[in-house]
Order: C-alpha cells, then sequence, then structure tokens
C-alpha cells in the first residue's frame, strides 16, 4: 500500500488541540509544518509567534520559537534574523496582532526590505480575547464591541493587508488566501511555500494573508463559517497573488 500522507515531521506528536472546533489555526499549522519540512528547514528554523490564538502556535511546531509582546513579532523577528542571518525566521500572526497593534512595526518590516517570511492568519475579530472588532473586521459583522455592526463612518474601513505589503518596495512576496476548501487549501500551500522560498533565496520580505473561518465568535457552524467566507469575505478581500519578484506565480 502506497502511503499518500503523513504527519510533518516539524509537528509535534500527540499534542493536544486547543483550538475551537472549526477555526482554521488547526490547518493553517500544518501546512506551515508542511513547508518547513519541503525544505528542511526544521534544525534551522525560529518562529516569531505573536499574542492571541496564534500565540498557541509553539505547543504544536517542533522548532525553536519565541513569544513576542502583541505586535512585535516582525520587530523581534528583525533582530533575530539579523543577528542570525543564516537562520529561517518567520512569524504567525493574527490579523489584529499584525494589522492594528503592530502596524508600524509590519509595515517596515516591508518598507526595509526584512529578510523575514509572516504568515497572517486573518479571521476578521480578535478572536481569542472574546471577539472584538479588528482592523479586517467586516462593514456591518457583529461583534463584542460592534453590537450593531461595523460602521464606516463611526470606525473606519476594514483594512487590505496583502494588497498593502505588497506595495512595499522591499517585499519579495504576497499573496491571499483561504482555508474554505481543499482546492483553496492547496493553492494556500503552495503561497506558503513560495513566502519561505523567496526568504531562502534572500529577495525580501514574504508574507501570507490566510482567510480563517472563526465559527465560535461568528456563531456559526463550521460549514457556515466556510460559507461566510466564500460569500462575504471574499468580496471584500480577494484571493490572489499580489507581489512576486520571481514571476513564477500568479
Amino acid at each position: 500500500m502506497q502511503q499518500v500522507f503523513k504527519i510533518p515531521d516539524s509537528l509535534k506528536k500527540n499534542t493536544e488541540y486547543t483550538f475551537c472546533p472549526g477555526c482554521g489555526h488547526g490547518v493553517a499549522v500544518r501546512l506551515l509544518c508542511q513547508a518547513i519540512d519541503d525544505f528542511n528547514l526544521r534544525e534551522n528554523a525560529i518562529c516569531m509567534v505573536g499574542v492571541g490564538c496564534t500565540a498557541f502556535l509553539y505547543h504544536f511546531l517542533d522548532i525553536d520559537a519565541l513569544e513576542c509582546p502583541h505586535g512585535r513579532a516582525t520587530a523581534e523577528g528583525t533582530g533575530v534574523k539579523r543577528i542570525n542571518p543564516d537562520k529561517f525566521v518567520f512569524t504567525y500572526q493574527g490579523d489584529g496582532d499584525y494589522a492594528a497593534i503592530g502596524m508600524t512595526e509590519s509595515m517596515y518590516a516591508g518598507i526595509r526590505g526584512e529578510n523575514l517570511t509572516t504568515i497572517c492568519v486573518n479571521n476578521t475579530n480578535y478572536g481569542m480575547t472574546g471577539g472584538q472588532m479588528g482592523p479586517t473586521t467586516l462593514i456591518g459583522q457583529v461583534t463584542t464591541t460592534t453590537p450593531y455592526g461595523r460602521d464606516e463612518k463611526l470606525n473606519g474601513y476594514p483594512v487590505k493587508i496583502a494588497e498593502q505589503v505588497a506595495q512595499y518596495k522591499g517585499t519579495a512576496f504576497s499573496a491571499r488566501v483561504s482555508l474554505d476548501s481543499v482546492p483553496n487549501i492547496i493553492k494556500a500551500q503552495a503561497a506558503i511555500k513560495k513566502a519561505c522560498e523567496v526568504q531562502i533565496k534572500k529577495l525580501g520580505y514574504g508574507f501570507v494573508e490566510i482567510l480563517s473561518p472563526c465559527p465560535t465568535n461568528w456563531k456559526m457552524t463550521p460549514e457556515q463559517a466556510n460559507e461566510h467566507i466564500r460569500e462575504n469575505m471574499m468580496k471584500e478581500y480577494p484571493l490572489g497573488v499580489f507581489k512576486d519578484v520571481t514571476g513564477e506565480m500568479k
């Protein structure tokens, strides 16, 4: 019998699953571990973990990891990478951590062209702390701090992270992917690998935004949450590659 699937070596075995049922983080972490294995990076990688649901990452990754103050993962990653230029350094962050609390640090990592990789999981709210409005919360979306829906006149407009990152001259790769379906998960895997590859080749900053379901805070079933991504999130946040200096992905 031919084996067609195995647990990545970079993923810890027999670890208690701590994410909510239907959460996309489990899939995102598995894809990240597969990319680390594919490039044989496990013994040379250092993960900078953001605060929030992403902070659980070091429970699952069988590699070195540092938990950073809220929003400061790219700043700490910059320091670690500059001191250890031969290490593979990446950040794993949520949309609030990356694009609100850490907006300045995140922005200048791309502007400076830091040789880092960032995986940013976008579930349009602050998931761990109770489902408050975040920078990517959709117009009209109900959260614990926008009980009548996000109002653009009061709260402003959602941040389009991947498009913004693509504008920085130091960015080598920027893409938005989704975990709502198997075909899109396969595309997400390819984008994560490309974001890793540009760091390996020392081309600049690599970034992937992942649209991820959050059934608990959205008060939906997992099936409804994936449908919400397709019907609502993708209208505001279209999938695609917004910058690729290698010209290999479209």
